[in-house]
């Protein structure tokens, strides 16, 4: 059992992809589909199925470079970042995402924007 299953999840895809496998397999939780979810919306995976213990996430590919350049948790066990809707961050000038669990549900810094609400920053990916 993980202290932190996010940043399990996030240790995985970062693995699979440096050693260039085309999919990963990990335990379920609805946080980790909420965080998938966003992360096919915007395109840095290809999909993912889940059944009740599993989740299994196919990566995506550019060639033989993988998509995703990088994954950082933001907030962990000990220290819980949070922020106003004002001051989410922008990743990589807008290149990169930043998940934020909010009140209205888990979404991406710029929704989060959008909608005017603040929250625990999960995790940026770019």
């Amino acid at each position: 059992m993980s202290v932190d299953p996010i940043a399990d999840m996030l240790t995985r895809i970062r693995n699979a992809h440096t050693a260039l496998h085309r999919e990963v397999q990990m335990p379920s939780s609805k946080a980790k589909k909420a965080i998938l979810e966003i992360m096919t919306e915007k395109g840095f995976i290809q999909d993912y199925t889940s059944d009740d213990r599993d989740i299994r996430v196919r990566l995506k590919y550019n060639g033989s470079k993988p998509v995703i350049k990088g994954l950082n948790k933001i907030s962990k066990p000990g220290r819980k970042v949070y922020s106003q809707a004002s001051e989410i961050p922008l990743v990589r000038n807008g290149m990169g995402i930043c998940i934020v669990s909010t009140s209205r549900g888990v979404m991406d810094g710029m929704e989060a924007r959008k909608q005017n609400v603040g929250g625990e920053l999960i995790c940026e990916i770019w």
